[in-house]
């Protein structure tokens, strides 16, 4: 079901070439998101409601959700997911309330301030995707951090169903709980198009965030400059680092969450214990065929990204999922907490049998929206200074210009800008 890549012995690979990830190929896309993004720059509303019956199946006269809607959703929802998902929100908004930065003012020389502001994004466009399941726990991820933030215009934008013409009802409901009344029945691409130049009701944002496929990868990525974006979301993935102290049951079933995802999804094991990698094989064949989507858990499995990769101990492992940066990285080992202390590359690290995924996909506290396909290395999940600028503030006297005027002139002779140097010396020499 699982391949398996051996690497024992050999000496220092090319780690990220050797674990191979499912073809994500956005930059081909964007020869068929071009065309949608163009019709909704030129033709606004039009152009979205006709790409929403192409591509959805949907024919809509507004694209706007009622607020009636969104009431009625909330008092719909099953008491159990409603406990969930506030649950969920007041441990991410504890969690995000920490991540909050306050200005700071230094004092670099007498008379010489440079204070660092953060400032709020004034609006932004939250998407939620709908595709093989609606992923209500994005509504809050995406929410939660740009209110805490103190963003004071969020819109959200998720797939219509071919039954309401509206939403996923659970979307609604927690769109209702936090206090989220501007919602638009729009997917794909369009709704990237719709947030970036805005469209009917929508006025354009100054940010988009939030997961979604190829193609709404692909219009963030040709909008990126137009709007700014959280990252490139592409298939999810998970890194598991284990030695033979894991339970085999627990691994598998980790595994099998991330694949759950659908077929690109990447599902990877690191081990240097070739007896773990035979039991958590033998656990995944008995776990899959009882799971409800075992299909497209099977594809996931059996695709080229995911695999059991052998190492010939921890600290090979750990060079393994440091260069594989996976969005997800679990650590089952003795002194697990030891081990995932040097990850460096992980959207998120999960430390020990009892912090599996699941739990950081709903009520962790942390975060869901990260960085995928290698980019943990250099990028970061969603939070609270997504939605954040900093805006330095410089406030100097006279004499503290006076001090340093005679290096700027000099800085700027060198550069051949003697414009810059005059924009300090002219305030000194007149009368």
């Amino acid at each position: 079901m699982i391949r398996r890549i051996d690497l024992r012995g050999q000496q220092a690979p090319d780690y990220r070439a050797v674990v191979p990830r499912a073809e994500f190929d956005v930059e081909a896309a964007t020869h068929a998101v071009r065309p949608i993004l163009e019709a909704v720059r030129t033709r606004g509303l039009e152009a979205v409601l006709e790409l929403t019956e192409r591509f959805d199946g949907v024919r809509l006269e507004s694209v706007a959700v009622p607020v009636e809607a969104l009431t009625r959703a909330l008092g719909a929802l099953d008491p159990g997911v409603r406990a969930g998902l506030e649950e969920s929100v007041r441990r991410l908004r504890t969690a995000s309330e920490a991540d909050r930065e306050e200005d700071t003012t230094v004092e670099v020389a007498p008379g010489a301030r440079v204070t660092q502001r953060f400032v709020p994004v004034d609006r932004v466009g939250l998407y939620v995707p709908g595709g093989t399941a609606p992923l209500v726990s994005t509504v809050v991820m995406n929410v939660v951090p740009a209110q805490v933030a103190g963003v004071g215009s969020i819109a959200l934008a998720a797939p219509p169903t071919r039954e309401t013409g509206l939403p996923d009802g659970s979307i609604l409901a927690a769109c209702a709980l936090l206090g989220i009344d501007e919602v638009y029945a729009v997917g794909g691409a369009q709704a990237i198009a719709m947030f970036a130049y805005g469209a009917g009701d929508c006025r354009r944002v100054d940010m988009v965030t939030g997961p979604g496929n190829l193609y709404v990868t692909a219009a963030k990525r040709l909008l990126r400059g137009e709007v700014g974006i959280d990252s490139e979301a592409g298939p999810s993935e998970i890194a598991i680092l284990a030695d033979d102290s894991a339970e085999a049951a627990f691994v598998a079933a980790d595994l099998l969450t991330e694949a759950e995802h659908g077929g690109t999804s990447a599902s990877l094991l690191v081990t240097d214990s070739v007896a773990l990698a035979d039991d958590v094989e033998a656990e995944l064949e008995k776990q899959v065929v009882a799971t409800r989507h075992s299909d497209r858990v099977a594809a996931a499995l059996g695709g080229v990204q995911s695999a059991i990769v052998l190492v010939d101990d921890l600290d090979q492992g750990l060079e393994v999922v440091n260069a594989y940066a996976s969005e997800h990285t679990e650590v089952h080992t003795r002194d697990a907490a030891a081990v995932a202390a040097r990850v460096r590359n992980a959207g998120a690290v999960f430390v020990g049998p009892w912090s599996p995924v699941a739990v950081g996909d709903y009520c962790a506290g942390s975060n869901h929206v990260l960085p995928t396909g290698g980019c943990a290395c250099h990028s970061s999940g969603l939070g609270v200074r997504s939605f954040v600028k900093q805006v330095h503030v410089v406030d100097y006297t006279r004499e503290a210009l006076a001090a340093v005027a005679d290096h700027v002139v000099a800085l700027a002779e060198a550069e051949d800008l003697p414009g810059h140097g005059a924009g300090v010396s002219s305030r000194f020499s007149r009368g």
